[in-house]
């Protein structure tokens, strides 16, 4: 069943891309899928997964023998991209996910990622904070994070502990996420957009809001 997908995926990419293209973005294919499998060897007790690929640069480091990770079948994973995980922590990932490029996933209790979830680039997953207050023996804050399937998450997103996104949920481009989103609901933090000038004796004058001056 997976070798009928990939040679049918791959006659598909000849026809549209041509045969060298593919190619050459097949072989990059192979190496990061060669690479989930060596992470997979190193992490035999912690990794459970299928087929997935890990590209250039990006790295899994699991720092405790307690800790979990079951990755999905076809789960992509661009480069520069790090996940870390320690302690208790269970990361899951459902197959099909995009993870784009520069993208930061820390576990130490519990994430989840829904199966046909997108990712852009330079996204912070985090289910746990830093207790800065000192309050309790633990110097983190530890919660969960859960995102359901069909999720598309834009480019510069921070996610925070105790964070529930249900599915089908579109989150907009550069927002922080905290508490729960409704499935089938776009979700985006709100903005000024706001131009400032600097004059002569260097004092900050605000100049309009930016939404002011396009109507």
């Amino acid at each position: 069943m997976v070798l009928k997908k990939i040679i049918t995926a791959l006659v598909s990419e000849c026809k549209n891309r041509g045969i060298y293209l593919t190619f050459i973005m097949n072989l990059s294919h192979l190496i990061g899928v060669l690479r989930g499998f060596f992470y997979k060897i190193i992490y035999f007790r912690n990794i459970k997964s299928s087929i997935f690929s890990l590209q250039a640069n990006s790295r899994i480091e699991i720092f405790n023998k307690s800790s979990i990770i079951n990755i999905g079948k076809f789960v992509f994973i661009r480069k520069n991209a790090s996940i870390r995980i320690d302690f208790n922590g269970e990361l899951n990932i459902g197959e099909n996910v995009f993870i784009n490029d520069n993208c930061n996933i820390n576990c130490v209790k519990r994430i989840s990622i829904g199966k046909n979830t997108k990712i852009a680039p330079n996204v912070c997953i985090n289910d746990h904070d830093h207790n800065y207050k000192k309050s309790g023996g633990d110097h983190l804050l530890r919660g969960e994070v859960s995102i359901g399937d069909n999720v598309w998450i834009g480019s510069n997103v921070v996610i925070l502990r105790d964070t529930h996104i249900g599915d089908n949920v579109v989150i907009g481009a550069g927002s922080v996420v905290k508490g729960t989103v409704p499935a089938n609901t776009l979700f985006f933090s709100k903005r000024e957009n706001i131009s400032l000038s600097l004059n002569r004796t260097n004092k900050v004058v605000k100049i309009k809001n930016l939404e002011n001056m396009k109507a």
